[in-house]
């Protein structure tokens, strides 16, 4: 299955690129993610923007109109942009389950869904869902909140984690 990372042209925002290494940059030197879609990825949208109100742009500008969501204290800051976001609704779920399952509905008769959950519970507890809508090949975003980046490389064991300082469990 190819999977639809972003889309890396500015003339037409609807086609998206696949690649089989999501999350793996290009490996044509140290600079390429630079000078390749990551230039892109920062460059449309409104000007001045985070990082969150980017995506809650980008959701609306591919047809996301709600965003099912289960709040923590790792995602907080990304739902308030959401919630900034006109025309984009979040759903409150009980619990992660409920938002995977919900969003998978939402990916079929919609034709792409998003969610949003927080560090491990939450991402650990909704991977049966998207494990389930992988398989039916839905187009669903499922963002999971982490640490700051100044908790990397602490040794500091915090909440939502299995007590270890090893932050990379759900990987």
């Amino acid at each position: 299955m190819d999977t639809k990372i972003m889309n890396n042209n500015i003339d037409s925002p609807c086609k998206s690129i696949t690649a089989n290494g999501i999350g793996y940059p290009p490996s044509n030197g140290p600079n390429s993610l630079q000078n390749s879609y990551a230039h892109h990825l920062f460059t449309l949208g409104p000007t001045n923007s985070t990082l969150g109100s980017h995506v809650a742009w980008r959701l609306v500008e591919i047809g996301v109109t709600d965003v099912f969501s289960v709040p923590g204290d790792f995602n907080i800051v990304l739902l308030d942009d959401l919630i900034a976001q006109p025309g984009l609704n979040l759903i409150g779920c009980c619990n992660e389950l409920n938002a995977g399952y919900g969003v998978d509905g939402y990916a079929r008769s919609r034709g792409v869904g998003a969610c949003v959950v927080t560090f491990t519970v939450g991402g650990l507890s909704i991977i049966n869902a998207i494990a389930s809508a992988y398989s039916e090949n839905l187009p669903i975003i499922c963002i999971v909140g982490a640490p700051n980046y100044n908790d990397y490389g602490t040794n500091r064991i915090l909440h939502h984690t299995i007590g270890l300082p090893d932050f990379s469990q759900e990987l």
